[in-house]
């Protein structure tokens, strides 16, 4: 849950108007019969659908603000033309036009923009309005990151899709090196109770299928909800049960949220005993880029300071 901006207004756009644009499109060459080409770029995205560009993209139109990220740390910003909002790192996304959010794409405009390659985000975009673009011709490569490893993953497919290979790899290999430094640092490293609470109103945690969960786990941390799916609302009987030693809750860079604490009423827990409630910025550890690293180490240092 990251810190939200105003979601801008989009008007209903008719069909005609977005059939005219796609006519416009298509005339100016975009995607233009004709033999393809021998050094076609080709990846499996997380569908398995097979994306295939003729030439690295030089349009890119971003639908995940962590497939922004992760295209900035390509060095390929300059060539994204759209984004989704909250695409708010790095500063210079700001400046990049909004063409939807999670339950709206503005498909006139996206067409407009004549992207050559949309990077969409699988349960984070409107199934339908990413089906339509693929239906008007459009490359469309989703992506499901679920954790760190996967973030290396992206990186090498979207830097093919880029012609971004060198750098691609070489980022892929510092994020699994020091993934690899985590997990030496960790073998005899006594396992610590983490209850990671996004939300109060209702209780939210997290599941054994989040970014968050594999942080905790690298970090030497049992998640108390693992067994839970994604984004499970859970209620304070059970998390008095379980009696986290450390509590972290979702954030800001500046200050932890009020209703952390809300914990000290409860003093025979042990992380409140021990005081151990902490609070990290969301973006560090909910979105896939390269900033996990960063959400990572952070939340290794919380887990450690409760550490017997």
């Amino acid at each position: 849950m990251s810190n939200m901006h105003l979601m801008p207004a989009f008007a209903c756009r008719k069909v005609s108007t977005i059939k005219a644009s796609l006519l416009l499109f298509v005339v100016t060459g975009m995607f233009c019969c004709g033999a393809a080409s021998a050094q076609a770029l080709s990846v499996e995205d997380d569908t398995g659908h097979v994306v295939t560009l003729e030439k690295p993209a030089q349009r890119i139109i971003s639908l995940a603000p962590s497939m922004t990220e992760l295209l900035f740390s390509l060095g390929v910003g300059d060539r994204i033309v759209g984004v989704m909002d909250y695409s708010d790192y790095p500063p210079a996304a700001l400046q990049i036009p909004i063409v939807g959010r999670y339950d709206m794409l503005d498909m006139e405009q996206i067409i407009a923009l004549q992207p050559d390659l949309v990077v969409a985000w699988l349960t984070g975009n409107p199934r339908t309005a990413i089906q339509r673009l693929k239906e008007f011709g459009i490359a469309v490569y989703t992506a499901e990151p679920d954790s760190l490893l996967s973030i290396s993953d992206h990186l090498l497919r979207l830097g093919q899709l880029t012609g971004q290979h060198q750098q691609a790899t070489d980022l892929s290999q510092q994020l699994l090196n020091r993934l690899d430094a985590v997990e030496t640092q960790m073998i005899n490293a006594a396992p610590v109770r983490v209850f990671y609470q996004v939300w109060h109103s209702p209780m939210i945690s997290v599941g054994g299928a989040e970014l968050i969960h594999d942080m905790i786990n690298r970090c030497g941390g049992t998640n108390i909800f693992a067994e839970l799916p994604v984004g499970p609302k859970v209620n304070l009987e059970d998390v008095l049960l379980r009696d986290p030693q450390v509590i972290i809750a979702s954030g800001s860079d500046r200050e932890s949220p009020a209703w952390l604490d809300d914990w000290l009423q409860w003093p025979e827990l042990a992380a409140v005993r021990d005081q151990h409630l902490y609070a990290i910025e969301p973006d560090l550890v909910q979105r896939h880029s390269l900033r996990a690293l960063q959400g990572m180490d952070t939340m290794c240092e919380m887990i450690a300071r409760a550490r017997p």
